[in-house]
């Protein structure tokens, strides 16, 4: 893989963020919730130490992270409002500060020399979003959804739908596009409110659809055909990438995280359930669930695969999850008893495989408390 995808891969890791899907369905647990998930008792005690790891670890300028703190401080941001802290809480308002310190004249938030603007200010605008109660932050939320919609490659930049980049995001400004920054460009849209019918949106599902091992009418990439199982990669530009790399033959091979991705994606999109895209997606999905490993990447990425995960599986609506063989999975409960396993002892997690910056505690344990966001257990 070359040092650009491993860079992308980085924040996708770092987010996104999806990103950051604050969706209603972990705020506001349905009927069919109740009962399901992990032990309260257990559940609080994990986020508790994972809190105050954060609280603890803080840089004077309200940063986290020594490769692009500015994602990683939205990805603190975001966990800490997701786990019951607020606005005037000290740690949370010194990384909004520094947030709001990064904003860039073009609009973007990011690091002043940063390779991955698109990533940072996207993960950003979910954390400002979600501090943004009383307004305060809609100037610089407006200029932030001006930048990451200018990112997108569409017909202003001489791209027809026939072209293979055609409503994808890259890196930044007008660069090569891949599933995980256009996952965050939906992601960040969604987060602002942005319905199923806005124009960006149904140009990234172009996209979308195109980085998906399925011939179909909204796919007739060169990949498509050569392993159609449902699945999802990284992108389908430049001869195409994998982080599982290629077939003998050519064929790019899904992976856990960007399948997620990919099918969160098309939920957000408004694509129903009886799509055929989002059937076979959720076939590939029952064939590889796994808490365990990013499947079939093994540890590798493991923390942000759990991020793209619990935000998919929440979007789906559904407390259980049933794979190939029939097995019914209470997927919130899995989860968290598996990061509650991980937990060390300073409330900290970090992956040993360092892949995709996942040596970073702050990074991993943002992942971490916000995928417990949406594990909350629900009492009968």
């Amino acid at each position: 893989m070359n040092h650009r995808i491993t860079i992308v891969s980085l924040i996708a890791a770092i987010a996104i963020g999806p990103i950051l899907y604050a969706s209603h369905a972990a705020d506001q647990p349905s009927n069919d919730r109740k009962g399901t998930g992990p032990d309260p008792a257990s559940y609080q005690r994990t986020v508790d130490k994972g809190i105050q790891f954060l609280v603890s670890g803080q840089a004077e300028d309200g940063s986290y992270g020594r490769v692009a703190p500015v994602g990683v401080t939205a990805l603190v941001a975001t966990a800490l409002l997701r786990n019951g802290k607020t606005v005037s809480d000290p740690t949370v308002a010194k990384a909004l500060k520094y947030l709001a310190d990064n904003v860039r004249s073009d609009g973007s938030i990011c690091g002043e020399r940063s390779m991955i603007p698109n990533y940072e200010t996207c993960l950003a605008i979910s954390a400002l979003n979600a501090a943004n109660k009383d307004g305060r932050y809609n100037d610089i939320l407006k200029k932030a959804e001006s930048y990451v919609r200018d990112v997108q490659l569409e017909s202003e930049d001489g791209k027809t739908q026939a072209d293979l980049t055609y409503g994808g995001s890259g890196y930044g400004k007008k660069s090569r596009p891949d599933l995980s920054n256009t996952a965050f460009l939906i992601d960040a849209l969604h987060d602002l409110g942005r319905g199923a019918d806005d124009e960006a949106v149904q140009r990234a599902i172009i996209f979308v659809s195109r980085c998906q091992n399925l011939p179909s009418q909204y796919n007739s990439a060169p990949f498509a055909a050569k392993d159609p199982d449902g699945g999802f990669y990284y992108t389908v530009d430049e001869g195409g990438a994998s982080a599982a790399g290629k077939s003998p033959d050519g064929a790019l091979r899904s992976y856990g995280t960007m399948t997620y991705a990919g099918l969160k994606s098309l939920l957000f999109a408004g694509v129903n359930k009886d799509d055929l895209r989002v059937k076979a997606a959720i076939k590939w999905l029952q064939k590889n669930y796994s808490v365990d490993e990013n499947m079939p990447l093994g540890k590798s990425g493991l923390f942000y695969y759990y991020h793209t995960l619990a935000k998919c599986l929440d979007a789906m609506g559904d407390p259980i999850f049933v794979d190939e063989k029939g097995a019914k999975h209470d997927w919130r409960k899995e989860i968290a008893e598996e990061l509650a396993s991980k937990q060390a002892e300073n409330g900290s997690w970090i992956n040993q495989n360092t892949r995709w910056f996942e040596g970073d505690a702050n990074l991993v344990t943002a992942y971490s408390l916000i995928v417990l966001s949406y594990c909350r257990p629900q009492i009968q």
